[in-house]
This record gives structure tokens, sequence and C-alpha cells, in this order.
């Protein structure tokens, strides 16, 4: 074998390269979640953080849930071959095959979690006691964890919309250190949106995705191994 096959197979096998690769992968895909995310999360920035603005603030993040499984899907689905790096391509091969079916979820979703946030900021005026507090907190909760569960699914697999509401509440109990991740991670970005804004929430948005993905392996292999026969 000549000197220049043996440098060719050996391109992209060693561990610079694959940290070089895998830092190119994160930032493509980070800058295609900006650009898919930017429309909606743009005029957010420019609104005061005030209880009449959330319902503004859910049409805002409408284009979050179709970017992040398409993020899902491209950060699942590269190639092994690392000289055949094609971020972009699936990334936008998976936006187009998730786009209908996460909106049938993820609208929904903002807005019962719109409704609970305005119910929770008006506790006093509705004249209902103060711990009403808790059971609304805790159904929020439950809606944004079955709604992280069921994103990971409609990016990864191929599930009719009431299939997925069935399978998101099981993986919850299924897959409980899963759950407790998210539950985790759900609360550093609204600590962050909180103390900086939604602009550096954005930013390190490729990196949250990844946590997301990681951490929801063991709902992956769960999916895999008893509802689709892989």
């Amino acid at each position: 074998m000549t000197d220049a096959g043996q440098t060719w197979r050996q391109f992209g096998t060693g561990p610079l390269s694959r940290v070089a690769a895998y830092v190119h992968i994160l930032l493509v895909v980070e800058l295609l979640l900006l650009v898919t995310t930017l429309p909606g999360l743009a005029p957010l920035l420019l609104l005061d953080r005030d209880v009449s603005n959330l319902p503004l603030v859910a049409v805002g993040l409408l284009p979050v849930g179709p970017a992040v499984c398409a993020a899902l899907y491209a950060l699942r689905h590269q190639p092994p071959d690392l000289t055949d790096l094609r971020p972009a391509a699936v990334f936008w091969r998976g936006y187009r095959a998730s786009l209908a079916g996460v909106l049938r979820i993820w609208a929904p979703a903002l807005l019962w979690l719109t409704v609970i946030a305005v119910n929770l900021a008006h506790l006093d005026a509705a004249a209902v006691p103060s711990w009403w507090a808790v059971p609304l907190l805790g159904v929020g909760a439950l809606v944004a964890l079955c709604t992280a569960q069921a994103l990971v699914v409609i990016a990864l697999f191929t599930f009719r919309t009431r299939d997925i509401l069935r399978l998101a509440p099981h993986l919850l109990v299924r897959s409980p250190s899963a759950t407790v991740g998210n539950l985790l991670l759900l609360a550093a970005a609204t600590g962050i949106t909180a103390v900086f804004s939604e602009a550096v929430l954005a930013l390190f948005g490729s990196l949250l995705v990844l946590a997301f993905l990681r951490i929801n392996e063991p709902v992956i292999d769960t999916v895999r191994e008893e509802f689709t026969g892989e």
C-alpha cells in the first residue's frame, strides 16, 4: 500500500481528528438552531418580563420545538466516517421529517404551560388559597417533562401522535434517571434565562441539546428495544 493510501485510511481516526469533527458538528448545529429559532426568539428580547406578555412568549417559542428535534436528529445520525460529515444536510432532513409531528404536541404543550403560568401569577386575583401553587407547579412540571420525552421520540422514531401521547408518561416512570436529568436540565435552562437572557441560552443551544440527548439515552434504548423491536 502506498504512503498516500495509508494517510487516507488514517485520516480522521485519531482522537484530535474526532474532537475537531465533533466541534465542527456542534458549531454547524448551533448555527442552524439560531437560524431556525431567531425569528421567534429575537422579538422576546424586546419584551418586558411581565405576565401580560406570556402569550407572546409562547408564540415566540413555537419554532424551538422543531429546531430541537432537528438538532437531536442531526447529533444522533452523523456517519461514522469523519471524512463524510454533513451535519447541515442531516439537520434539515430531521427538521422536515419531524416538523408536522412536533408541532401537534409542542403547540398544545406551550398553551398548557402558558395557562398554568398565568394562573400562578394571578392566584391572589382568583381568590384561591396560596397552596394551589403547589399542584399547579406539579402539573406544569409534568407537562414539561412529558413534552421533553415526546420530543426525543418524535426526533428519532416514527409513531402516531396519539401513541406518543401515551408513550411519553410511560417513559417518565420507565426511565427515572432520564426524568431526573431532564428536570435538572430544565431547571438549569430556566435559571440561565432568569439570570441572564434567552440570548445566552440560545448561544449554548447545541451543547444543551447534546446534554439532552445524552440524558435520554435510556429512553432511546427503551423505545428501541420494547416498542420498535430493533
